[in-house]
């Protein structure tokens, strides 16, 4: 009979299982690190400003790097995370084609380079014949691909993430450095506020 387990127990060395675990470094069983629960938490950390978008959080993080503070215990994160599609314009199987001609010139290239290197005669023809191959192959290959599709996806797209507000945050007992420094980053030498 097995006893249940529970979500705080952490492996202990005798404990049932100990003959399944790998091989450590020095070749004998090694005991997972931590509490079995994921990645260790690091120190804690405090939001010293928050961002309506990445450029303006980059150049705090900036402004605190000139002036000498420990980046390296600072990070952005970027909240309320939405998925972005932005369609590029219309697919053709001719334009598949077209894409999948110059996909195939690439490959082909480099094909034809590697054969190149290696041939004692006009290695320049084995380039070119390597390049137009590949280029008749990946135009069949990217319309035939197309066709496929059945007129599914008659679009091209490029998806990317975007962040409703980027945090600025700082290890807590590097904070009120950062605040400081922040402090003195809004104000022109005249004590005028910046714009």
């Amino acid at each position: 009979m097995t006893r249940p387990s529970t979500p705080t127990a952490a492996w202990q060395p005798g404990m049932p299982g100990g003959d399944n675990l790998p091989s450590g470094p020095a070749g004998r069983p090694a005991a997972p690190s931590g509490d079995g629960h994921g990645p260790e938490p690091g120190p804690p950390t405090v939001t010293i400003g928050s961002y309506p978008d990445y450029p303006s959080a980059q150049r705090v993080v900036d402004y605190l790097a000139d002036n000498r503070f420990p980046v390296e215990r600072s990070a952005i994160v970027g909240t309320n995370l939405t998925l972005v599609e932005t369609v590029m314009g219309r697919m053709t199987t001719g334009r598949a084609a077209l894409v999948g001609a110059g996909t195939g010139a690439w490959f082909g290239l480099f094909i034809g380079l590697l054969f190149g290197i290696f041939t004692a005669g006009n290695w320049v023809a084995v380039i070119l014949v390597g390049l137009v191959i590949g280029a008749i192959w990946g135009a069949v290959f990217g319309a035939v691909a197309h066709a496929m599709t059945g007129g599914q996806r008659d679009f091209t797209s490029a998806s990317s993430l975007r962040a409703g507000q980027y945090a600025v945050i700082v290890d807590a007992d590097v904070a009120d450095q950062a605040r400081q420094l922040l402090g003195r980053m809004h104000l022109t030498p005249t004590g005028a506020t910046a714009r």
